[in-house]
């Protein structure tokens, strides 16, 4: 394997993490829009299982995931930082639309560009826990009132929220689909994240912030 202009990004526990995720996600979001009636496939109950099975997978997932980070430094890629956010904002706005060039330049101890890094900090501070949150208490709503939660908790409240929060994944799950499409070629960064190589073709010099 010719590996003079490629990079190996992405370790294959990082690979089944990612494709795993996406699967459960998937299918969590669709399990989720037939509970709220959208459309009928599974069947209301059969749906409602599936969905709460997905969901356990998930975090069973993350937390080896978790592990799996810290174990090997790798948490360290989503520290935020906002330098380089400016031209990476000028890049998706207007640079893009006029083949500029990257302003990123991704290795292997910088994987995410600084808006990857704000946008997967806030979902893990804002949207996790208010899907996680929200879902966990619907599914013990029968332990509500031995703690005393029922007096200023409703499900119509609860239900509110989770439903948001599905619609804030939703919303990052379309414009990170976009965003894959976005390299040299369409297929280039899911190829990527399918092999673990990056083509040195989607490297760019890096331009700094005005």
């Amino acid at each position: 394997m010719n590996t003079e202009n490629r990079i190996y990004l992405y370790k294959r526990y990082e690979r089944f993490w990612h494709w795993s995720q996406a699967v459960l996600v998937i299918f969590m979001m669709l399990t989720g829009f037939e509970i709220h009636g959208v459309y009928q496939n599974f069947g209301f109950r059969h749906a409602v299982e599936y969905h709460t099975l997905a969901a356990w997978s998930l975090l069973t997932l993350w937390a080896f995931t978790i592990f799996w980070q810290f174990t090997t430094g790798e948490w360290r890629q989503y520290i935020p930082t906002l330098t380089r956010v400016l031209s990476m904002v000028r890049y998706y706005t207007h640079g893009i639309f006029v083949n500029a060039p990257h302003p990123f330049h991704k290795t292997v101890g910088k994987k995410h560009n600084p808006l990857q890094r704000l946008a997967y900090v806030s979902l893990l501070a804002l949207v996790s826990p208010l899907i996680w949150g929200s879902g966990l208490l619907y599914l013990f709503y029968a332990y509500w009132r031995g703690y005393g939660l029922d007096r200023f908790l409703t499900l119509e409240v609860v239900g509110l929220a989770h439903t948001a929060g599905a619609f804030m994944m939703l919303t990052f799950f379309i414009v990170h689909v976009y965003l894959t499409t976005t390299g040299h070629t369409p297929f280039a960064h899911i190829k990527t994240m399918v092999t673990g190589w990056e083509d040195a073709e989607d490297e760019h010099p890096v331009v700094k912030d005005a």
